[in-house]
């Protein structure tokens, strides 16, 4: 049964962010330390936007052969999606139909998806295929079994999930980011790297650290700080699903730029990098000449798993010079991801001070206000 003085405090909660969000921009704060902290909140989260939004699990050009898969969880559901026969992108529960254990872990490639339990083994369309001594029982009948189909769409070379069979397609709520983003190609990058990890931090300040680059002088002072011109970086006012914000600059390494046999971009786009983040918890640094992203998963108010990877554009990958720029990439990303992680993990730590409340955000925490908005629209919405 519900706690009442509990479920008292998360609506008071919820409607002290609606009266942050309300506040114009000139005006904005940040949002109050208990949606960080708070379990009811995250319950809420999970049952208004976790269960119902379409939410990247990973990206498509990982998926390369018939079998290969991956797995994740969309709220409480495990789900795995599967490259099939015929190549197309087929996802599904990841629980066995016979005593619910859950199938498959990670990534990798299978010919039959087989219960590590007791061995029900079910095709790559979700069919059950064989099911040992079952056929003594009467009752018994494989083919009134097949795992529940889950909604799955390809964006830009992203795969998207959601459990809402309702759900607008995934293409028309990101319409307008397809525009703004259309001369990069990004559905042609390449995946290069993919790595997961939990961190000690709620969700919601992870993503806000990658929405705004007001931090970069100084948490990564070590690292891209010196190279930060924040009076560089426009953030312009989100959209319903998503925000932006650009930098255009001289990139330190080759790839951070167009490739010379890239005719696609022009002007400045060919060095223009765009920082996305499409809610409510994809977020993705898309340069001229590759990309790299976080997904975000939280497990609790106080662990996010993290999905980390990234890769080339196209130009980039038949180049001879590209891996070795990739590797000095990569390796500046795990400086630059320590650095985030000492910084988000303070943050949660700070949050739950008994002094701690809400400070003004500075002009360029701008998707920070726009997705302080988006939680509290999904969280209030009948």
């Amino acid at each position: 049964m519900e706690n009442p003085t509990r479920q008292t405090a998360v609506h008071a909660l919820v409607d002290e962010l609606v009266a942050g969000c309300e506040r114009p921009f000139s005006d904005a704060r940040s949002m109050p330390p208990g949606v960080y902290v708070s379990s009811e909140f995250l319950s809420l989260e999970e049952q208004a936007i976790f269960a119902k939004e379409w939410q990247c699990v990973g990206r498509a050009s990982a998926l390369k052969a018939p079998g290969d898969y991956l797995t994740a969880s969309i709220a409480a559901q495990p789900i795995v999606v599967v490259r099939d026969e015929s190549m197309g992108l087929c996802a599904m529960s990841n629980v066995c139909l016979h005593r619910m254990s859950v199938l498959l872990e990670g990534r990798g490639n299978i010919r039959r998806i087989i219960c590590p339990y007791h061995a029900w083994n079910y095709g790559l369309d979700g069919a059950l295929k064989g099911a040992p001594l079952m056929n003594q029982q009467a009752g018994f009948c494989t083919e009134s079994y097949k795992l529940p189909t889950i909604r799955c769409e390809e964006w830009q070379g992203w795969i998207y999930v959601t459990l809402d069979q309702d759900a607008r397609p995934v293409h028309q709520q990101l319409a307008q980011l397809s525009e703004l983003i259309d001369a990069y190609a990004m559905t042609d990058y390449i995946e290069t790297f993919y790595e997961e990890h939990v961190w000690d931090t709620n969700w919601k300040i992870l993503a806000e650290n990658f929405m705004e680059s007001y931090h970069l002088p100084m948490l990564h002072r070590a690292t891209v700080g010196p190279h930060s011109r924040l009076e560089e970086m426009e953030c312009p006012p989100g959209y319903s699903a998503f925000n932006y914000h650009w930098i255009t600059k001289e990139a330190s390494l080759p790839i951070g730029n167009a490739h010379p046999d890239n005719h696609r971009l022009t002007g400045h786009w060919r060095k223009t990098t765009a920082l996305l983040a499409i809610y409510p918890t994809h977020l993705v640094t898309l340069t001229p000449g590759y990309f790299w992203y976080l997904v975000l998963q939280p497990r609790g108010v106080d662990k996010v798993h993290i999905r980390f990877g990234g890769g080339l554009a196209p130009d980039f990958i038949a180049d001879p010079e590209a891996n070795a720029h990739m590797a000095t990439l990569k390796a500046l990303l795990d400086e630059v991801n320590a650095e985030d992680k000492r910084g988000v993990e303070a943050v949660f730590r700070g949050v739950h001070a008994p002094l701690a409340k809400p400070g003004h955000l500075s002009p360029l925490e701008r998707p920070n206000y726009d997705f302080a908005r988006y939680l509290a629209s999904k969280l209030t919405a009948r």
